[in-house]
Formats: structure tokens, sequence, C-alpha cells
């Protein structure tokens, strides 16, 4: 690369607009939620599995709607719970989770709200928009 196109790529690189930086979901490990919930953070939890289909189509849902507002990302930590490896976990237990495609909204010591088995933009972006109100009503 010659001096000349090295300065004009790294310029082009100032000139452009930030584009803003989304978080992927943090992979569940034994205390993370415990952790985070300690730490006042909301906490959405999206217990899969990789071979359920109901699974994937609530993570589309998902996914479109954290990519329509930012906000979901930069006040809700979500986890995703794998369902083989956690599914009969203590803390699925405790959270009384029934089964796969279950998806659970916290914060503190208080269930917002949970999903289980349901698709539906309009009831996933309701729960979504509970965990954010009491995200930023903190």
């Amino acid at each position: 690369m010659n001096r000349r196109t090295l300065i004009l790529s790294g310029a082009a690189t100032l000139v452009l607009p930030a584009l803003p930086a989304f978080a992927a979901p943090l992979d569940y490990t034994p205390g993370l939620m415990k952790e985070r919930l300690a730490a006042g953070e909301t906490v959405f939890l999206d217990f899969k599995a990789p071979w359920c289909g109901t699974c994937r189509a609530q993570e589309r849902v998902l996914n479109k709607l954290k990519s329509e507002d930012g906000a979901y990302e930069q006040n809700i930590t979500f986890i995703n719970v794998d369902w083989d490896t956690y599914g009969k976990s203590q803390m699925a237990d405790r959270l009384k989770i029934p089964r796969r495609s279950t998806l659970v909204a916290l914060k503190g010591k208080q269930e917002i709200g949970r999903i289980v088995a349901d698709t539906s933009e309009r009831n996933i972006k309701k729960l979504m928009d509970a965990a954010l109100s009491a995200a930023t009503n903190a």
C-alpha cells in the first residue's frame, strides 16, 4: 500500500459516522445471572437449544427488535442459557423454567415477566419493553 492510499483510507475512517456497537448476548455460566442482578442490571434470560425451531424464531424476533431500538441492548443484559446444558440446573429449577424457548426478564429479586414458547413479535416486544422500563426507572 502506498502512502497516499494509507492516508486517504485513514481520513475516510474519520469522516464516516460511527456505527452503534451492540453487544452480543452473554452465554450463561453458573453465577453470571446472580452477579449481574447484584450489580443492579436488568437481565433478560433466553433459555434455548440450537435444535429448537421455536427458539430460533424467538431469536429472529429478538434480533429484529434490538436492531430497531438500540436502547434494549444499552440498558438490558441479555443472557443465552443453553437448555441442553442448564435446563436441569438449580438456577432453572429455582426459576421454575418449564422448557426451552422460555424468555424471562428479571431485575433484582423481581421477575418482570416471562414468555413460554411464544414467537409473537407483539408479546416479545411487550416483555422487552417491560424490561427496558425496569432498567431505566431505577
